[in-house]
């Protein structure tokens, strides 16, 4: 037997129902975590959804943010923000076990700019994600970490390094920061497959950048080292950036057995 998850920054999900459905006929993974809904819980298409057999778990925002996971099977022991902070209201962390699989489904804040307090706030982001791994979580336990992490962890990840590297998206003290959250125990499901460059997973609408090959990997599968010895293939869904209003991220898929 085989686990297939995905993840996927749909960028409206209002915007990108009808393509969600289309992928989820294809495809047909046992897991998909999605980002950026910009949807309050009430407003999410779950009847459509459950037509097409899924069951989701929703954390909503109006205009922003969002996360979500969706799965023809139970999604059990739900949990949603980072539990640190009373004060925290946006919606960018949710988690939820599937086939005793905990998968965390996690969109990491731009930050802006560097130097910025968003940028701050970003850092600080992946430190909060880091302590709920450690009070949550064991490196031994089956559990993957889905989503938009907005960092492209090396040079072999972006198209076009020098013209992304002070960035946010390639700024070193960000890439730090994801690497410090990812020695709690986790290992880049798609570098167990892929020796780069790329592949790239988000394309900005602007300046063309799709046709002309200026893409970053910024959505990630991270994975504890017993799913990560049980990953048999990792990818991204290139084609799904294609075609009419397609979101500027395209779908990373993993398979375990």
């Amino acid at each position: 037997m085989t686990l297939t998850v995905a993840t996927w920054n749909v960028n409206s999900i209002r915007a990108r129902t009808e393509r969600l459905l289309d992928w989820l006929a294809r495809r047909a993974p046992d897991v998909l975590c999605l980002q950026e809904t910009k949807v309050e819980d009430d407003e999410f298409p779950r009847d459509v959804l459950q037509a097409a057999g899924y069951h989701a778990a929703v954390f909503g925002q109006k205009t922003y943010n969002g996360v979500a996971i969706l799965s023809p099977n139970r999604l059990a022991d739900i949990e949603k923000g980072l539990g640190d902070d009373p004060g925290d209201t946006e919606a960018r962390l949710i988690a939820a076990t599937v086939d005793g699989v905990r998968v965390i489904c996690a969109y990491v804040p731009l930050g802006t700019a560097v130097g910025t307090d968003k940028w701050v706030r970003k850092l600080e982001w992946f430190k909060r994600l880091r302590g709920f791994l450690e009070r949550n979580a064991k490196s031994s336990d089956d559990l993957l970490v889905c989503g938009d992490l907005n960092v492209a962890p090396q040079d072999r990840d972006v198209a076009r390094s020098d013209e992304w590297r002070e960035s946010v998206l390639c700024h070193e003290e960000g890439r730090a920061a994801l690497r410090d959250l990812m020695e709690w125990g986790l290992i880049d499901s798609i570098r167990l497959h892929h020796d780069g460059p790329g592949p790239f997973s988000w394309w900005d609408y602007r300046q063309l950048a799709f046709p002309k090959g200026n893409g970053l990997r910024l959505d990630h599968i991270l994975c504890t080292q017993p799913m990560a010895s049980r990953c048999r293939e990792a990818f991204v869904d290139r084609d799904e950036r294609k075609g009419s209003k397609p979101s500027d991220h395209a779908p990373v898929i993993a398979t375990f057995r």
